[in-house]
């Protein structure tokens, strides 16, 4: 059975980004050009274009028609972020750190509300709905493009503690760093992680288009007795970040019942 014309369009122009013919940044031919060339009318090309679209491989280019993403993965060590021993050649919060490892450029803007807790956070670090915690926000950046988001809340107690917490401003040395000089380690994580498409409000922090995913990694940190000391959400550009662990079973307790 015979492809629907926009369909031809879409798979024509997949075919030659994939082959190179058009590289990331490319812009491609006008919807003119591609009318004549599929022998299609404007609207049908217009489909085929915006089938691309969701799938995240071209974006409307104001004044230029469309181009190619492009994607410059940036790889997260999981399993080496927020590392709880904080080996020597951590020097600063973990982000940066990592950023930097690969040799690129950090950036982050950052802010701190005072929040009630909503029924999520309350059930991650166990305390009533509505009560007081601290959000610290960062929108953070890799060689200038933004690439994800971090919302951390810190409990009442851990604030009453931890004052710098509460501060408006970032804590050069990390919060992690921050939290163990004042007795408040992190002894265990509790990861989740999911995708779904970006709210309006996180499609536009992360300037993300039309069919491009984010990636929602939930963690919790508690101490060595169990109590949780934060929740934090962060929300990667599913286009250009990928995230790697490394797994040694020889640290697994017995039976298997990794915690």
């Amino acid at each position: 059975m015979r492809k629907p014309l926009y369909r031809q369009v879409a798979d024509g122009l997949r075919s030659e980004i994939d082959a190179g013919v058009y590289p990331p940044g490319a812009s491609l031919p006008s919807e003119r050009e591609l009318s004549i060339r599929f022998d299609a009318a404007r609207n049908t090309v217009r489909q085929g274009l915006n089938v691309l679209v969701t799938e995240g491989l071209i974006a409307p280019s104001q004044g230029r028609g469309y181009e190619v993403r492009s994607h410059d993965l940036f790889t997260l060590d999981a399993s080496r972020f927020e590392n709880l021993t904080l080996g020597e050649d951590q020097d600063g919060d973990a982000y940066s750190d990592e950023v930097r490892r690969a040799g690129r450029r950090p950036h982050q803007e950052f802010r701190v509300e005072l929040q009630p807790a909503s029924d999520e956070v309350a059930a991650r670090l166990s305390v009533d709905v509505t009560s007081s915690t601290i959000l610290r926000f960062c929108l953070r950046y890799v060689d200038g493009v933004p690439w994800s988001t971090q919302a951390t809340h810190y409990p009442a107690w851990v604030v009453s503690e931890a004052p710098r917490i509460a501060e408006p401003q970032d804590i050069d040395e990390g919060t992690t760093r921050y939290l163990n000089g004042l007795g408040l380690e992190q002894m265990r994580y509790h990861d989740t992680w999911s995708t779904r498409m970006p709210t309006p409000t996180e499609a536009r922090e992360l300037q993300v288009g039309p069919g491009v995913p984010v990636l929602i990694w939930s963690r919790t940190g508690f101490t060595s007795a169990g109590r949780a000391i934060r929740s934090t959400v962060t929300t990667f550009r599913g286009d250009l970040n990928q995230v790697t662990y490394d797994i040694d079973t020889r640290h697994t307790p017995p039976g298997g019942d990794a915690q």
